[in-house]
Order: structure tokens, then C-alpha cells, then sequence
């Protein structure tokens, strides 16, 4: 089998899939999430951020105002978009690769599509604001419906799933389901099994090694692994050098896009895991 190639539909335009990696940067504009809170809450440090991050290989810039790390507690849709605002008027017309907003409020999807985001990714799956689908569908926007087990604040006490793959399938088809009802363009959805999002850590790598199951849902395939918990090492470097790992496993398993933070360093693993792909596609 080969890594399938898709047309992914945005708001205005849309991106070819399969044919290499496509590079996610993250751009947190949050006070606490877990890698790097506060360090782009303000403006400036953000639409700055977001420049060097389009300059070091990022294929879109994923742009979060309400951290999702484990424990997390939740914001208004005002204090999201108080930090999310500014930095989408900065960036209008700033960069050449399209915009996405990481967020499950309906309110703030449409504000964000409203000021130049192409792609909503929705880290709830559609489970926390069902209405998020028909925000996308009338702004004919991309949409990433990722898996979350729980909520952030309740990860913690949640045991192992007992068929992780199986139990991600299903619900990623019923959501799919939901999105199409809501009148979502089927070639504007992007799946993600959602590593970290209410999995225990042992789980997370067993994602990984099965994501090859994922190619029976016929969806793009999105995989964030980025320094995520399962992952962390003792040193920085370790963390990253994990992560570089967990990158290149998701490559070999048909991941059309993989969400990071460290976008120079993720390009050159994702470039030499694609030759890889494509010299084990070839024989």
C-alpha cells in the first residue's frame, strides 16, 4: 500500500496531500500550555513567531488561545478570543500559507474565519460544540476533527481504554457523520486520532504503531505527537529527539500532516522519513 493522495478543501483554496509531509506549526498564545506558555501571549511576540515559523518550512500555522494540556481548566470564549484577535489582525495578509485555529466555541471559529483563518481544528471532535461544524460548513473552511477521550481536567483519573484503536475508529466515524450532516464538504475534513488527548501514555505509542488503520476511514490523516507527555525526557534535546521519533513513525504510517513546534529541526526528520516512504513505496 501507499500513502493515499488527497485534495484538502480550505476556505480559499486548498492543499495537495500525500506527496510529502505537510509541517503543522504550532503558535500557542496562551498563558499556560504545557510546552510554551506565555512565551507568545503577547501581539508582537506572536505575529513575530508566526513569521519565523512560516520561514523555518511550516505548511500552516495552527494557532491556539486556550491550552488543552492535561489538567487544563477552561476559558470563556471572551478571554479566547481577547488573545486570539489581535493576532489574526497582525497577521491578515501576512503570510503566504493559510491559518489555523485551534478551538471547539463555534463563537470563536467564526470570528477567527471571519479575520483570515482557512481551517478550523477542532481539538473535541465535535463533542464540546456540536455547532463548530456548521460554522466551518458555512464558511466553506477546512476542518480537523480530532479524538479526545474526557476532558482535559479529568484526564488524570481516566484508566486505559481497553480496545484504543478500535474505540478511535468508531468515534472518529461517528463524528465524521455528525461534520456531514452539519453539511461539511467531505474533501474539507482532515481526521486525528489525537495522541495525548485522554490516552494513557503507553496507549499513545501503541496509536502510533497502528495508524495504518486509519487508511479504512479514506480521511487525511493529521498526527500531533509534539512533545507531548508520553514523550518527555529528561533534557530538552531528549524531548525533541523523542518527538523526531514519534514524528517519523507517523510518517511510515501514511500521516498526511503532522502538527509540531519545532518546525526546522521536524522538516528535516519529515524530509528523510518521506524518502524513506517513498523508496519502500517503490519496491
Amino acid at each position: 500500500m501507499t500513502r493515499k493522495l488527497y485534495y484538502w478543501k480550505l476556505k480559499n483554496g486548498e492543499i495537495h496531500l500525500g506527496v510529502r509531509t505537510i509541517l503543522m506549526g504550532v503558535l500557542n498564545v496562551t498563558p499556560d500550555s504545557f510546552s510554551d506558555g506565555g512565551k507568545f501571549l503577547d501581539p508582537d511576540r506572536a505575529f513575530a513567531r508566526a513569521l519565523a515559523l512560516e520561514e523555518q518550512g511550516a505548511d500552516i500555522l495552527d494557532i491556539g488561545a486556550e491550552s488543552t494540556r492535561p489538567g487544563a481548566k477552561p476559558v470563556e470564549a471572551a478571554e479566547e478570543l481577547r488573545r486570539l484577535i489581535p493576532v489574526l489582525k497582525r497577521l491578515r495578509g501576512e503570510l503566504r500559507i493559510p491559518i489555523s485555529v485551534d478551538t471547539y466555541k463555534a463563537e470563536v471559529a467564526e470570528r477567527a474565519l471571519e479575520l483570515g483563518a482557512e481551517i478550523i481544528n477542532d481539538p473535541s471532535g465535535l463533542t464540546f460544540d456540536a455547532q463548530i461544524a456548521k460554522t466551518a460548513a458555512q464558511h466553506n473552511a477546512g476542518l480537523v476533527l480530532n479524538h479526545m477521550r474526557g476532558r482535559p481536567e479529568t484526564w488524570a483519573k481516566l484508566g486505559p481504554l481497553p480496545d484504543v484503536m478500535g474505540t478511535i475508529l468508531r468515534d472518529l466515524e461517528a463524528t465524521v457523520h455528525r461534520a456531514r450532516h452539519a453539511g461539511i464538504d467531505r474533501a474539507s475534513l482532515v481526521i486525528d486520532p489525537g495522541i495525548g488527548f485522554g490516552k494513557r501514555k503507553e496507549q499513545n505509542s501503541e496509536i502510533l504503531a497502528r495508524l495504518p488503520q486509519l487508511a479504512q476511514l479514506d480521511f487525511p490523516v493529521l498526527v500531533g505527537p509534539s512533545r507531548k507527555s508520553f514523550l518527555a525526557q529528561q533534557s530538552e534535546q531528549g524531548t525533541q529527539l523523542a518527538t523526531a521519533a514519534a514524528v517519523t513513525a507517523a510518517v511510515l504510517a501514511w500521516a498526511h500532516i503532522v502538527r509540531v513546534h519545532d518546525v526546522a529541526e521536524m522538516k528535516v526528520v519529515a524530509q528523510m522519513a518521506d524518502e524513506i516512504l517513498g523508496a519502500r513505496e517503490r519496491e
